[in-house]
């Protein structure tokens, strides 16, 4: 099955609902990164929040980037995402791994404390940066803690990712329900209780529902109207071009140093793991191009 993001309202506009299917795109990033299940699922939660998240930007251009942190052994997560439903993301060790607590999978050890920052690049001189601190470090309930700080949206935000036993992804998905500024007290209270009530994100994917199917759970007896889907995937913007502008920016000293070794190099995008080569002909090529 692909993977794809679902938009819709319910209520007569009172509330507006997201949901994702990305079982592709977290195996992706587990795979690209060979990362253990702590860090598959911590990243896969922030890639399905992220990839929602960014379909809420206005224009296609703009990106969103949700980094998280903490001092545990996770070490740095970021997410980053546009309004066509690309997604890309990262963490500082990916292989981090600990023992069971309570019989389940520590994320919120693997991550500690810390601070969650969603950046906002709409195109203006400066990005939107808004910073909250991690409440739970399970990072769904970190996003509905920034939605209602941040930019005082009440939301709910269910993620969830199944790992099968040789370590690969079985499921991965999730939702983000918002009140509207014109939400009644009457409909807010209603919301509210079926929230509470309904079953858990993981439970919702291990029954393999598909994104209209979790919206229809929760919100199937609201008058919900499904808006539009979008494909969503794992997908990096570096290229070779790219990475050699980096290169060429540390500058002439230190391409010198690199020529004077007489080796190539090899640059390693953080995002997507892909290597790229360079030669010393490159390298005397990017100084003679270096302006510092």
């Amino acid at each position: 099955m692909k993977d794809y993001i679902v938009r819709a309202t319910a209520a007569g506009g009172q509330v507006r609902a997201f949901a994702i299917t990305c079982k592709n795109t977290v195996e992706e990033a587990r795979s690209r990164h060979n990362m253990s299940p702590i860090g598959t699922i911590a990243l896969g939660r922030l890639l399905a929040g992220g990839a929602m998240m960014g379909t809420m930007m206005k224009n296609d251009d703009d990106v969103l980037t949700i980094q998280i942190k903490g001092n545990g052994p996770i070490g740095a997560m970021t997410v980053t995402a546009n309004a066509k439903g690309e997604v890309k993301g990262m963490v500082a060790n990916p292989e981090v791994m600990l023992p069971l607590k309570d019989g389940k999978i520590d994320i919120a050890g693997a991550v500690g404390i810390g601070v969650l920052s969603v950046i906002k690049d709409i195109g203006l001189r400066e990005p939107y940066i808004g910073d909250t601190i991690l409440i739970t470090s399970e990072i769904a309930e970190d996003l509905t803690y920034y939605f209602a700080t941040s930019e005082q949206v009440p939301s709910s935000v269910g993620l969830g990712v199944l790992m099968n036993h040789d370590n690969t992804v079985r499921e991965a998905g999730g939702f983000i329900i918002q009140l509207m500024p014109n939400a009644s007290e009457e409909f807010i209270d209603k919301l509210e209780e079926r929230i509470k009530s309904v079953k858990s994100i993981t439970y919702m994917l291990e029954e393999g529902m598909s994104p209209e199917q979790i919206l229809e759970h929760i919100l199937g007896d609201m008058d919900l109207e499904i808006l539009d889907t979008i494909d969503t995937g794992f997908k990096c913007n570096c290229s070779k071009e790219r990475v050699s502008k980096a290169v060429i920016s540390i500058g002439r000293e230190e391409l010198s140093k690199m020529i004077a070794d007489n080796k190539p190099i090899e640059v390693n995008c953080h995002f997507c793991n892909t290597h790229y080569n360079f030669t010393i002909d490159e390298l005397q090529d990017m100084y003679n191009k270096a302006t510092h």
